[in-house]
């Protein structure tokens, strides 16, 4: 017979050590991620055709930008999914990719470095390409608290010794993203933060203070600028609003409104001729309802329910705290981000600059988005069961 040692391979009778075997992925993580891949391309495409031709003459430039993006993602997905995840535990690897973000976060607050659009600077530029530094802030900061978390001399039911310590970066994160200003994307760090927080076992009390002190926050920026306080409470009623910052959400509701229960037809929703802005990107998933109805909509919430799903069932599996809690991380963050911008395109809550994971245009995004998925498909591999 064979003894085995979780995380150090089994050990024969001779006193030898074998190599562990692994999984093959999880297959509701690889069958939901495929598709909600497929389905975001052909939508990107329905979605952007009508302003890409009429910016670039070529109708499928958007989808070309966000295959090559893909292409780059498939090179950091093979090296996410090849490694040891195990490795990543190591503060050098950890704290490394947390600097070089929060140097990136610094940078892009810099005005003459960043990017500025639309009264956003969110973007740093290197050569033709430019990128968001927040998308790489997100899973960093997963990385950095997961290692946190899962220190065994960490006690994350105590206040200040224990949980307070291991949310400084992301508050950090937080405070860093505010100044672009992307209140949801900063949001969306310490609320997956909380998440993982919860996960490792920390107390409700503490946890809602937390949380009240982060609300708190957000509101306070929130209604400090007229500009903001206008945006956060137009989703009451946005078409009493249709001419300044109720336009987004009222074009948006009004494609919705046009789909009905199947749709007007793949392609054929006119919102996106210029009324809708955005189609592409934060406001994508009203195409969605436009062209294919309530039907395609709950298609859509189906495929990423699936995804947390079989995302927080590889974090129950895994043999490791880390792993568990990095595979959590990784799945909360996804689905934060997607029910946030669902939410805002539905008028559930205020309008806010919050893209679709998979569907939402933007090359570097998904590459990040892949090499953080094909990490949670290298922690599948090691389950129990």
């Amino acid at each position: 017979m064979t003894s085995v040692s979780l995380g150090n391979g089994a050990k024969d009778k001779r006193g030898g050590s074998e190599k562990p075997r692994l999984n093959p992925c999880d297959r509701g993580v690889v069958t939901t991620t495929v598709l909600l891949m497929a389905f975001g391309l052909v939508t990107l495409y329905a979605a952007s055709y009508y302003n890409a031709q009429d910016a670039s003459g070529s109708p499928l430039a958007e989808v070309v930008s966000q295959l090559m993006g893909i292409a780059l993602g498939a090179v950091v997905m093979a090296f996410t999914l090849r490694i040891d995840y195990r490795i990543l535990q190591k503060p050098i690897y950890s704290s490394s990719l947390l600097c070089v973000s929060l140097l990136l976060l610094v940078l892009v607050a810099i005005p003459g470095i960043g990017k500025s659009l639309n009264g956003s600077r969110r973007w740093l530029r290197l050569g033709p390409v430019s990128f968001q530094p927040s998308e790489l802030a997100k899973y960093s900061a997963i990385l950095h608290m997961a290692r946190l978390l899962s220190q065994g001399k960490r006690d994350v039911r105590k206040l200040f010794t224990g949980l307070l310590p291991a949310l400084l970066m992301p508050c950090v994160m937080f405070a860093l993203i505010l100044l672009q200003p992307n209140l949801s994307t900063a949001g969306s760090i310490v609320i997956a933060a909380g998440l993982m927080a919860m996960l490792a076992g920390a107390r409700w009390l503490h946890l809602g203070l937390a949380g009240c002190c982060g609300l708190a926050v957000g509101a306070f920026y929130a209604f400090s600028e007229e500009y903001r306080r206008a945006r956060m409470m137009s989703f009451r009623d946005p078409f009493a609003m249709m001419s300044k910052e109720g336009y987004q959400l009222s074009q948006s509701l009004m494609a919705f409104g046009s789909g009905g229960l199947f749709g007007m037809g793949l392609g054929q929703g006119r919102q996106k001729y210029a009324f809708l802005p955005y189609p592409e990107s934060d406001f994508i998933f009203a195409v969605v309802g436009e062209d294919l109805g309530l039907f395609g909509c709950l298609v859509v919430v189906a495929l990423f329910a699936l995804f947390i799903f079989f995302g927080l069932r590889v974090a129950i599996r895994c043999p490791d705290r880390f792993g568990s809690l990095l595979a959590g991380g990784i799945t909360c963050m996804i689905g934060v981000q997607s029910m946030m911008n669902m939410a805002v395109v539905t008028g559930l809550m205020p309008t806010t600059g919050q893209p679709l994971p998979f569907f939402s245009a933007g090359g570097t995004s998904i590459a990040v988005l892949m090499g953080a998925v094909g990490l949670l498909m290298n922690i599948s591999r090691r389950r129990i069961g």
